[in-house]
This record gives structure tokens, sequence and C-alpha cells, in this order.
């Protein structure tokens, strides 16, 4: 009765062991392959329950959702042949489980190394079309997308998408960043230079303006002045002359005896003139008047 037990429990041992060797489950975020002897012999599993022959056949899991792999400070060459330092992550995915396993036998690790090699292809490709400043300057988005299509168009001989390719960082090697800082520095100072030389020539066209204005203002004051006092003379005069034609004797008088005033009125006055001179018509007169 007792061997009969030992059987019994050695054959539901082993029935549960094949059993459970029989059996897989595949989840909803992995793909399955069937293989037989390694070589595949099935992989549209959908997620359940499903059975295999114990000991011929394995299985194989495969992640069925985003991946991501990042990569620090790799150095790329410009156009120029500069470094330039980027740091960047790429996002995948498995979408042909059995490319994949034969490309890389299921294995993530050589999967990232084989995908880092064609991104980082991508990626040279892009940046050696462009110069530092290209690239420095350049819209993040149009790089990213060249790097892209770079990396999806060799992807698939993975059996992998690219989902994405993102640069997080993009540095200058020491080298480069002294050489373009010297650069900027050369470029801002020449266009102060410009702006300086800009401001000098607006400035020396403002003065030459102002002094042509100036000159313009004080030629007609001058002209308008000379006009205004060759007017008042003319009123001056006529107004004199209006007075003095009203006793033209008087006049003469009054003219002689400025001239007098303003001729001998100091002590140190000389005069030479003849005796019967028109100038001392007047004092003639009054020197005979008294004399007689």
């Amino acid at each position: 009765m007792s061997a009969k037990l030992n059987i019994f429990v050695i054959v539901v041992v082993l029935a549960v062991v094949i059993g459970r060797m029989s059996m897989f489950i595949v989840d909803e975020r992995e793909h399955a392959l069937k293989l037989q002897f390694l070589e595949i012999v099935e992989s549209n599993y959908e997620p359940g329950l499903h059975f295999k022959l114990p000991i011929a056949q394995d299985v194989v899991k495969i992640p069925d959702r985003i991946l991501t792999y990042e990569d620090r400070e790799e150095k790329f060459l410009t156009g120029e042949k500069k470094n330039l330092i980027v740091d960047y992550f790429v996002t995948w995915r498995v979408t042909d489980p059995s490319q994949y396993y034969r490309s890389v036998r299921g294995n993530e690790g050589l999967a990232q190394e084989r995908l880092a090699a064609i991104v980082k292809e991508g990626i040279k490709a892009a940046i050696s079309r462009r110069t530092v400043q290209e690239v420095v300057s350049a819209e993040r988005s149009e790089l990213m997308d060249q790097m892209l299509i770079e990396a999806r168009n060799r992807s698939p001989e993975l059996g992998i998408e690219v989902v994405d390719v993102r640069v997080k960082r993009i540095d200058l090697s020491e080298e480069v960043s002294d050489s373009v800082y010297r650069r900027m520095r050369e470029e801002r100072r020449r266009t102060a230079a410009e702006l300086r030389a800009e401001g000098n020539e607006e400035a020396q066209r403002v003065e030459a303006e102002a002094e042509r204005q100036r000159t313009v203002i004080l030629a007609e004051a001058y002209r308008d002045a000379e006009r205004i006092r060759g007017e008042g003379d003319a009123q001056a005069a006529a107004i004199y002359a209006n007075a003095f034609n009203q006793d033209p004797s008087f006049y003469a008088f009054y003219r002689s005896m400025s001239a007098y005033r303003e001729s001998i009125g100091g002590s140190q006055d000389v005069l030479v003139l003849q005796p019967d001179s028109d100038f001392f018509k007047y004092l003639q007169s009054q020197f005979g008047a008294a004399a007689q």
C-alpha cells in the first residue's frame, strides 16, 4: 500500500511539473516567441495562457512597451571639424519580435548597443552638415527631426521602431568654446564699431544740417534787419525832409550850428579853411554885424 502511494505521489508531482513546463502566460506588456531547438516556431501570441512541449520547446519573452536608452556627453564633429558634446536619449520599442530575436537574440543590452550606433550615425550626419553656430542657434526641433529620420531609416533591421530622439544638452568643448567666444567678442566689437561709425555719421549730418539752418536763419535775419533799417532810414529822411522843407533857412542854420559844435567844440580841434569858405558863413555874418 505504501509503495502504491509513493508511486501515486510521484506521478502527481511529475504531472504537475510537466504541466507547469507545458504552460506559459503572456502578459499584455510583452511579446512571446516559441522556440524549438533555438528556431522560432510561433510568435503571434495574444495575452493569456498558452501551451508548449516541455523540454523540446522554450519561450522567450520580449518587452512590448516603450523603452529608453540614454547616452551622456558623446562627442560629434561639426562641418568645421569642431567637437560638440551632445547629451541625448532615445525612446524605442520592439515592433517585430522575430526580427528582434534573430538580430540580437532578444538581448536588450545588445539591442541598445546596436541602436546607439544607429542613433549616433544619425546625429553625426545631422551635425556634420552644420557649423557650430548653426548647431547652437538652429531650431532644436529641426535638428531632432533630422536625427529621428536618420535613426528610423535603419532601426527596422533590428526589428524595433525609434519613437523619438531628444537632445537634452549641447555643449562646446573647451577649445571650441574659447574659439567661439573669441569670435563672438570680435563680432560684437565689430558691430559696436559699426554702430559708433553710423552714430558719428548721423551726428555729423545733424550738425551740418543745424549749421546750414543757422546760416540761413542769420542771413535771413540780416536781410530783414537791413531791409527794416533801410525802410526806417527812408522814413526818417522823409520826415526830416518834410520838416526842413517847411523852413529851409532855419534848416541850413541848424546844420551849420551842428557842424560848428562837432568840429570846433574841443580844446585841441584845428581847422584849416579859407576865410571866405561857406563853412563860416554864419560866423562871418555874426562878426560883421558886431563890427558895425
